[in-house]
């Protein structure tokens, strides 16, 4: 396996095709063991507002051994040592998808999307992730959807200045065996701890997504990437 196995992510990439020009973007992780698709299959289920001209960036994540499931190699974030509530993890993994998802930012910055204009979000897996992404990039982003997740590296974070601001919408389901809500609640009092503002949202689901949840995803999606006026 190369030293970094996050080194090159492929990303499945998808424009409004109604809508000329994208003017912002999300950017949207899968879990342990899923792929690109996932998220990217739920688009036609959001309501997007009229005009919105938002590119959607699906990463893949790569394919490592993961501990919890003896070794066997699935798309993965970081290896997963641990199941229980403190969830042990490879953080050197975890550092260097945080690292590429950053890069992944910066490359949309750099095809013309102000990262003001940048969403991330992620479930489970991927979450951990967006949250240490987004919480220690150096530039203001859009907003930070923590899908069915937890904060693992709250004790590692450097909590950027230029996010302190950052929209965040944490949506867990009341009956997820797999990331139990009480994690979810850890992460809500970290980010209290540190002075930030979040929406909370609880569902009656397991692991995974709910109709009532993908409503309050489209809104916030539509709150932190407004359509903007053309020239």
């Amino acid at each position: 396996m190369p030293s970094n196995p996050f080194a090159s992510l492929e990303c499945l990439t998808l424009e409004n095709p109604n809508a000329g020009d994208s003017d912002a973007c999300v950017i949207w992780l899968h879990g342990l063991g899923a792929s690109c698709n996932d998220f990217a299959n739920l688009l036609p289920e959001l309501s997007l507002a009229p005009g919105a001209r938002i590119r959607f960036v699906f990463p893949q994540a790569p394919t490592l051994p993961v501990s919890v499931n003896g070794g066997y190699q699935m798309p993965a974030w970081y290896d997963l040592l641990s199941l229980d509530v403190d969830r042990k993890f490879n953080a050197e993994h975890l550092a260097q998808a945080s690292a590429a998802i950053g890069d992944i930012i910066e490359q949309q910055v750099a095809a013309g999307i102000n990262s003001e204009r940048i969403l991330l979000a992620g479930f489970s897996q991927g979450g951990a992730v967006a949250f240490d992404a987004a919480l220690n990039f150096a530039k203001p982003l859009a907003g930070l959807m923590a899908l069915s997740t937890y904060f693992a590296t709250s004790e590692t974070c450097s909590f950027n200045a230029a996010n302190q601001a950052l929209p965040i919408s944490i949506q867990h389901g009341l009956n997820d065996d797999v990331v139990v809500p009480a994690l979810a609640a850890r992460a809500e009092a970290v980010l209290q701890a540190h002075g930030y503002q979040y929406e909370s949202h609880r569902y009656p689901m397991a692991h995974e997504v709910c109709r009532e949840q993908i409503a309050d995803i489209s809104a916030f999606i539509n709150r932190c990437l407004p359509v903007l006026t053309r020239a």
